[in-house]
């Protein structure tokens, strides 16, 4: 977070104010359901700049035995 606020303030600040809403509201939406630290950290990962479309093994595009690990392993747990 401070990366970005660094970088762009004006982001960094609607991050911040996004955080502060979710910690005083109840979200009552199932697809607004808090995603894990862990998930948002793995989301901004360099897993990110890959483009993945299809299933693990079938891809449209090479270059993702990586992607296939992290989403097989997601898919099991």
């Amino acid at each position: 977070m401070d990366y970005i606020a660094a970088r762009d303030p004006e982001v960094g600040e609607a991050i911040r104010a996004e955080y502060a809403r979710q910690q005083r509201n109840i979200e009552l939406i199932a697809s607004e359901n808090f995603t894990s630290p862990a998930v948002m950290l793995a989301q901004g990962s360099v897993l990110t700049n890959q483009y993945a479309e299809g299933y693990p093994g079938k891809r449209y595009y090479g270059g993702c035995q990586c992607v296939d690990v992290a989403e097989e392993l997601a898919r099991k747990r």
